[in-house]
């Protein structure tokens, strides 16, 4: 039985914080077949999706034709403003929530988690432009400005655009080990060394 991984696609989400983890998860998935990962994306329709800096992309599956997910990832940008109060969005994460064995966010995808109240009481991060916001938005969240991601079992948060990709390396040590994160990361040559 294979592992499900899908990375949510809508308008004015931002094109590193679902393509990070996309890279990452589906390396992890073609180079070793034996942990029967299976990583796609997916949107609410199958129309078209522009992506926050104009980068326009054909989702793999909907709502309607994906598999169950185990992992969710829920990437941030200027599109998830849409997603705040959202009544259709609010249902079907609470649903996908009470299914899967993860829901992960990346940079402002977590403001729609605290929205629909999945990190009341705990620990979380997001970009740092938006971290008040996030603390307006749940209910007793802490709030961690500095932390690259916040694990809190069934729920990780990551903070803004490239710490997705860390996030993403985490989850692989969980579904699987840190040695398998290590092969991974060698592979996409991530070691990063800002020049500035």
């Amino acid at each position: 039985m294979s592992t499900t991984i899908g990375l949510f696609l809508f308008d004015g989400a931002e094109e590193l914080d679902w393509a990070g983890p996309w890279e990452v998860l589906s390396a992890w998935a073609e180079n070793h077949p034996e942990d029967d990962i299976e990583v796609f994306t997916f949107a609410q329709s199958q129309e078209t999706v522009s992506c926050a800096k104009g980068l326009r992309v054909i989702p793999d599956h909907t709502w309607a034709t994906m598999p169950e997910l185990d992992v969710l990832v829920y990437p941030g940008g200027r599109g998830t403003r849409a997603h705040l109060g959202n009544p259709e969005i609010s249902e079907w994460l609470r649903g996908v929530a009470k299914r899967a064995e993860i829901v992960a966010s990346v940079c402002t995808g977590s403001l729609v988690l605290a929205d629909v109240g999945l990190l009341d009481g705990l620990a979380a991060t997001t970009h740092w432009g938006s971290l008040d916001m996030l603390s307006d938005l749940g209910d007793d969240v802490e709030v961690r400005p500095d932390d690259r991601f916040v694990d809190n079992g069934a729920i990780i948060t990551a903070a803004g655009v490239s710490a997705g990709i860390d996030m993403a390396l985490h989850l692989i040590v969980r579904l699987k080990s840190v040695e398998r994160a290590r092969q991974v990361r060698r592979y996409i040559q991530y070691d990063p060394q800002p020049p500035v």
